[in-house]
Order: C-alpha cells, then sequence, then structure tokens
C-alpha cells in the first residue's frame, strides 16, 4: 500500500500555516522521506523556526527544540550520568537528542565541543556517554536553523558536521502578494481566540513506511551516471571551463552523490512518482552541494558566487 496520499497531505496541511516558503516546505518533507537532517539558512523573520516546529507539531512523534548559546555543554544534549547517593550508584539521564524531531535553534551559536556532540547522533543514530552506547530513535531528524547575517558571538560549523545534513537550504524574501497574505492570517489570529493547536497528521509508523517506499523509487543508470558527474565536476571544475580552474579549494565527497540519490528519490516520491527524472536531481543538488563546495580564495577575487558556481555547473555537464 502507497503511502504517498498521506505524506501529500501532511505537505498540505504544512500551507495551512507557513505562507510561501514552498522550497522549504518541500526541503523539510524530503529530509523527513530521506531520513537526512536539514539546515536551513536564513535572515530573521523568515518562518524557519516556525517551519520545522509545524511539521513537528503535524507527526505525532516526539519533538524537542534546543536553543543553542555559547554556554551550551555537550552533556545538555547527549545526556549525563547521574550520581545518586542513596546506593552510591550513577543513573544516565537521557539529553534532549534521545527525541525523535530534534530543532536546533540557530545552531551555529554554540562552540566546537558542543557542535561535535551532534556528529555521531547525526550520522550513526547512537550516543556514546561513557563506555555505553545507546541507540536513537528509528526516526531521527535534526532540522538545524542559522542566521547568516550576525558573525558576532557565532561559531562557524566545521566541514565534518555540515557534511552530515543532507540539504542545505537558504530562504530568501517572501513575495509581495505572500506578505500581504501573512500580515492578513497575523491580524486575524490576534483578531481571534489566539493560535488554534495543530493536530497530527500522520504518525511515525507511516512516515517510516513511506521512507521504505521512497527508498525502492526507480534510479536508471543514466540519472545515476548523471549524478556521480556532477559530484565529480565539483572537484575538477577546470575540466569544463577553463575559467574555473583554481576556483574550488575542496570539492564534494562521495557522500555528496548519495546525499543528490536520496534527495531526487524523495522528491520524486512527493511528486507522485516511482523514477527519477533529470530535472528531479537538476532541483535538489544545488540543496546538496551548498555545503560541501568550498570556493578558494581565486573565486572570491573573480566574484564567483557558491550558489551560481553551482548553477554554472549543472549548465556544463550534460543530462541524460
Amino acid at each position: 500500500m502507497s503511502h504517498q496520499t498521506e505524506i501529500l497531505k501532511l505537505r498540505q496541511a504544512l500551507e495551512t500555516v507557513i505562507v510561501g516558503q514552498a522550497k522549504l516546505l518541500d526541503r523539510l518533507v524530503i529530509g523527513l522521506l530521506a531520513g537526512g537532517h536539514v539546515l536551513v539558512e536564513g535572515l530573521p523573520g523568515l518562518a524557519k523556526t516556525t517551519a520545522v516546529k509545524t511539521l513537528a507539531a503535524r507527526i505525532h512523534a516526539e519533538f524537542r527544540r534546543i536553543q543553542f548559546t555559547p554556554d551550551l555543554l555537550p552533556g545538555d544534549l547527549t545526556g549525563s550520568d547521574i550520581y545518586r547517593p542513596q546506593d552510591g550508584s550513577f543513573q544516565f539521564s537521557e539529553g534532549p537528542l534521545f527525541h525523535q524531531i530534534i530543532l536546533a535553534d540557530e545552531i551555529n551559536r554554540a562552540p566546537a565541543k558542543v557542535q561535535s556532540a551532534l556528529l555521531e547522533a547525526m550520522q550513526e543514530h547512537q550516543i556514546t556517554v561513557g563506555n555505553i552506547t545507546r541507540r536513537l530513535p528509528d526516526l531521527f531528524m535534526v532540522m538545524a536553523t542559522q542566521n547568516p547575517l550576525e558573525q558576532a558571538g557565532t561559531y562557524p560549523l566545521p566541514e565534518a558536521q555540515l557534511d552530515r545534513f543532507l540539504l542545505h537550504v537558504t530562504l530568501d524574501y517572501p513575495s509581495a502578494d505572500e506578505e500581504l497574505e501573512i500580515m492578513r492570517r497575523d491580524r486575524s489570529l490576534h483578531l481571534s481566540e489566539g493560535v488554534p493547536p495543530l493536530d497530527a497528521v500522520l504518525d511515525v509508523a507511516t512516515v517510516l513506511a513511506a521512507r521504505r517506499e521512497a527508498e525502492q523509487v526507480h534510479l536508471a543508470p543514466a540519472v545515476e551516471r548523471y549524478i556521480v558527474d556532477l559530484a565529480r565536476a565539483t572537484r575538477n571544475p577546470g575540466a569544463l571551463k577553463p575559467e574555473w580552474i583554481g576556483v574550488v579549494e575542496v570539492g564534494a565527497s562521495p557522500r555528496a552523490a548519495l546525499a543528490i540519490s536520496r534527495a531526487a528519490a524523495a522528491l520524486a516520491y512527493l511528486r507522485g512518482r516511482d523514477y527519477v527524472t533529470p530535472d528531479d536531481v537538476r532541483e535538489i543538488a544545488p540543496d546538496c552541494l551548498r555545503h560541501r563546495v568550498i570556493l578558494s580564495l581565486e573565486a572570491r577575487l573573480k566574484q564567483i558566487g557558491r550558489d551560481a558556481f553551482i548553477a554554472g555547473l549543472l549548465d556544463a555537464v550534460s543530462a541524460p
């Protein structure tokens, strides 16, 4: 039995709360279907946190929001052993990472030692405290937000941390009509009795079943080769265009190709298809590559931006 109808119902339920930001809502659902984590970057007031909280509310799952601050400690995420003076023993107290959906709000405000506490959890779905390793829930998803504007008091995410995110989504301002609708909805909420509670539209078992179905979406050999060609082109872009010689300091790893294949399959599933098209790959590839490609100083001198480079790469690599 296909669960595409339930997933589409979830997607539509998100739009009842979030105006515009269709790309963000699609990417959150894709992360859910692909079993990957999502990093959302945008200026304040673009509904980053609201979108993530709405997704969690629409799923009958355990949710925890973590506000990242400079004084946060690793144990505040993973949990720690608590001494029991009654019998002289230690009892483990689980941290917020043991929930199913995690909102890491302003993740770049925590120091490196706290960010590193997420590495094992995000990659291996487990947490090791002391000598004991504990498994995390089957549905474990980290959705992180960060503000690119403020640099004071922030700690840039290391490459190893960024690589754990399936998608890196950047947001832009809504259109004039969308902003007008946002204002009208806000006024209507203030004139009414407040924000009504959000009902869950599907449960964890349905999400996991839909995830297994998305994994079965067909990926033709030609599309597989196209994905690999895109990932490899980031490592030697000068072979495509002479003006790109030396513009990339670090290209995408093989994990990027895995991310594109998983995300493209989830996108095709969300679109109601059981096969991936080259257009699916082109649509999702920028969000899979954006945080995995580091441009060089020469690129900055040539005024080549990261998104412009990836867009040019998609035009230069021939699709099947």
